[in-house]
C-alpha cells in the first residue's frame, strides 16, 4: 500500500489549487482597492489644484 495513491494525491492537488487561487484572488483584490483609492486620491488633489 502506498500513500501515494490517485485519491490522495488529487485531495492534496485541489486543496493545494484551492489555496492558490484564494491567494491570487486577494491580491487581486489588494490591486483593484489600491486603484480605487489612488483615483480617489488623484480626483481630490486634482480638485485641490484648481
Amino acid at each position: 500500500m502506498s500513500r501515494n495513491n490517485e485519491k490522495n494525491i488529487k485531495k492534496h492537488n485541489d486543496k493545494l489549487h484551492k489555496a492558490q487561487d484564494k491567494a491570487k484572488k486577494a491580491a487581486m483584490d489588494r490591486k483593484e482597492k489600491l486603484k480605487q483609492i489612488t483615483k480617489k486620491f488623484n480626483e481630490g488633489k486634482s480638485s485641490e489644484d484648481n
